[in-house]
């Protein structure tokens, strides 16, 4: 039991800190890298990468994307935050008053895992090995886009930074799982009859 209090001792102790480092143009910028709706025509630009790749079975990409989402996105609620039940910084009464929040919005109640950190590492992993052999640096570029997403989250004062590494995790071996059903279901279609 003490080391999981030291464990959340030290995590709170990051999340003060990290969450600490605010000024008004970040505060600006992390409010849309935090906004779903603000990456869509970036994921239309990987769409369309992917569709160059593999053209008429674009199809099978997009329904492998959409289970990595729903399953990272589902997975990291029904599976985490309402079985761990750990309050979100901005609603830990403990250090609510030192939390610097964006726009005043918290979230729900509980925060681990980040959803956020799961769906960004999720699609990142999956796009990292579909695109392994085609563009040299893709995987460092897409790593970094998901850690900035990340790490907006704790900017924003709603998530510490275990929610974000497990988040992480979590999404990563859903991809991989994801990935190689992927392949499997490709390798059947393509097949020579």
């Amino acid at each position: 039991m003490d080391t999981i209090n030291t464990i959340k001792d030290l995590d709170t102790q990051l999340f003060l800190f990290f969450n600490s480092k605010h000024n008004e143009f970040f505060d600006v910028l992390m409010y849309w890298v935090s906004n779903k709706v603000f990456w869509i025509p970036f994921y239309l630009f990987l769409f369309y990468l992917a569709f160059k790749q593999v053209s008429k079975h674009i199809w099978l990409v997009a329904l492998a994307a959409a289970l990595l989402i729903l399953l990272s996105d589902q997975i990291s609620v029904h599976a985490f935050k309402n079985i761990f039940q750990r309050l979100r910084p901005c609603h830990n009464i403990l250090i609510q008053s030192k939390v610097h929040l964006l726009n005043g919005h918290c979230g729900g109640a509980y925060g681990f895992i980040s959803s956020h950190a799961a769906n960004a590492f999720a699609l990142a992993m999956f796009l990292s090995l579909f695109f392994k052999r085609k563009y040299r640096n893709f995987s460092l570029f897409i790593f970094c886009w998901a850690t900035l997403v990340a790490y907006s989250r704790i900017y924003s004062g709603v998530h510490y930074p275990a929610d974000i590494i497990v988040g992480a995790i979590v999404g990563m071996g859903i991809a991989v799982a994801v990935f190689k059903l992927y392949t499997f279901s490709e390798y059947l279609i393509l097949k020579p009859k």
